[in-house]
């Protein structure tokens, strides 16, 4: 199944645009379904609306009746699902849980409407980071160990707290990488909606940079709610010049463009959607997902270089930090521990340099670990 995540920021179109999209490709015969919390019913398109309260009061009363005889060797007064109210940071997990849903279905195609740009940044690399976290802070060597709770519950009478922890982190470390399986699919690519305005470069650089650390793909740029040139009305004429003269730039930055008008009202129903249906550029090709590549230069420079496409960086935004078999990678407001391969894994950092949004980190092999060769 093909995904398509609708993103960018705040008031840009996200949630129109991800509803025209799906309902185009649901007309041209495809199996489609919208993923979107704000966006309505519209007749002839399957909805996956994400919960966030549901899902919460669900996932916290599964946890509390897992963890039930722990908490009554505390005392603990347990809730009811009528009490519950969900919590801030509710809201990214239930979209998380619809990406994974609607990949395990049976449609072609998925368009998920995502949140504003820096928090669909945010929520895009949050599986990955969680399953850092719990690796580091309950690593799987130390889980073996397990096989002996259940003789120290028999003595203790109760079941011991550090089992039903590991049974957790195992269940939560399953739903992370199902959904970062998805996230990170060759079929999922990502879609930015902008406005023409005087932000509209820097959120395309912040999306490009952002997607480029967690290896996702930019598929295409939307421009939305063009003016149309040439009005005799002097205050629209200004307008539209400037709008036009930051349409200009996008079109200079990107190859992957879509230009869609403005209808001069808020869309309504299907017959505006269908109105906002992207068309694809003839000059606009697929965009791969970027290869982060090692390049074996041992016989001319006696170093391994990698490659890691940071489009849009600068130097001063770049920070490195090497901590065991990891690098910690910053850019701006993105920070990454990125697992290192295995050959980088027997050499020291040496250096690094920033090329037209290449950085190049080189390793020297270390001769107490590199194979040697007869």
């Amino acid at each position: 199944m093909r995904i398509i995540l609708v993103t960018g920021p705040g008031g840009a179109g996200r949630t129109t645009l991800a509803a025209a999209t799906a309902l185009a490709e649901a007309r041209a015969g495809r199996r489609v379904l919208l993923v979107s919390e704000d966006a309505e019913p519209i007749e002839g398109l399957q909805n996956l609306r994400p919960e966030p309260g549901v899902d919460f009061r669900r996932e916290f009363l599964a946890l509390q009746d897992r963890s039930s005889a722990a908490l009554d060797l505390l005392g603990a007064a347990p809730f009811e699902d009528a009490e519950l109210t969900e919590l801030p940071g509710s809201r990214p997990f239930a979209l998380l849980r619809a990406l994974r849903d609607a990949a395990a279905g049976d449609h072609d195609l998925a368009v998920v409407d995502l949140p504003p740009l820096p928090e669909a940044l945010a929520l895009l690399a949050l599986p990955g980071q969680l399953r850092r976290y719990l690796r580091r802070l309950l690593p799987q060597e130390r889980q073996a160990a397990r096989a002996l709770r259940p003789m120290l519950a028999q003595l203790a009478g109760v079941p011991m707290p550090a089992q039903w922890l590991y049974e957790t982190t195992a269940r939560w470390e399953a739903e992370l990488a199902a959904v970062q399986t998805v996230v990170e699919a060759p079929a999922t690519t990502v879609r930015l909606v902008l406005e023409p305005g005087p932000g509209a470069a820097r959120a395309l650089r912040t999306a490009r940079l952002g997607l480029a650390v967690q290896r996702l793909a930019l598929d295409a740029v939307v421009a939305n709610r063009i003016l149309p040139a040439g009005s005799e009305d002097p205050w629209l004429a200004g307008l539209t010049a400037e709008q036009h003269r930051h349409l200009a730039e996008l079109r200079t930055a990107t190859d992957e463009l879509y230009e869609l008008p403005h209808l001069g009202r808020a869309p309504r129903g299907a017959d505006d959607l269908a109105l906002l249906a992207p068309v694809r550029p003839e000059t606009a090709v697929p965009v791969p997902v970027p290869e982060w590549t090692v390049e074996d230069r041992r016989e001319e420079d006696g170093v391994l270089v990698w490659h890691i496409p940071l489009p849009g960086a600068v130097k001063e935004e770049l920070s490195l930090v090497r901590r065991g078999d990891e690098l910690l990678l910053t850019v701006g407001a993105f920070r990454r521990g990125v697992p290192l391969p295995g050959a980088l894994r027997r050499c020291t950092v040496t250096g690094a340099g920033l090329v037209d949004g290449d950085l190049r980190v080189r390793f020297t092999p270390d001769p107490g670990l590199w194979p040697r060769t007869p």
